[in-house]
């Protein structure tokens, strides 16, 4: 089976891989879902991202946290959707839970945090939130 969104099944994957204690996912790879996890292990909300093979295909390994700590996601949450966009302009970026979690931007150069967007002065599509 295909999913017609691959980040919101991603951002599943990570939500219930929480709710059961699950430690690490493994998941097909994307670019793009590599570099959303990659920017959640940059803002410490991840313990690390790595691509691997696997009987021949690509898959993403992701460690939310090691087995000796908690997760540091309380929730995660999917903003723009196939069937619904949401595009925001620099100064529109939202802040989360007063800078405690952060927005995940895709932007004309690249996939990046809400904060460096605004930092850059650059708006774009609204991927997901993660506190």
């Amino acid at each position: 089976m295909v999913s017609t969104d691959p980040i919101a099944d991603m951002l599943s994957r990570i939500r219930n891989a929480i709710a059961v204690g699950k430690p690490e996912i493994s998941l097909p790879h994307s670019a793009q879902k590599e570099r959303v996890a990659t920017i959640l292990v940059k803002n410490g909300f991840l313990h690390s991202v790595k691509s691997a093979e696997e009987d021949g295909w690509k898959v993403l390994n992701i460690a939310i946290n090691t087995s000796d700590t908690s997760p540091a996601i309380t929730e995660i949450n999917r903003l723009s959707r196939p069937g619904r966009r949401e595009y925001v302009k620099a100064k529109e970026i939202p802040v989360l839970k007063r800078g405690r979690g952060i927005v995940v931007v895709s932007t004309s150069k690249g996939v990046m945090s809400g904060e460096e967007a605004r930092h850059q002065k650059l708006g774009g599509e609204l991927i997901c939130q993660v506190y």
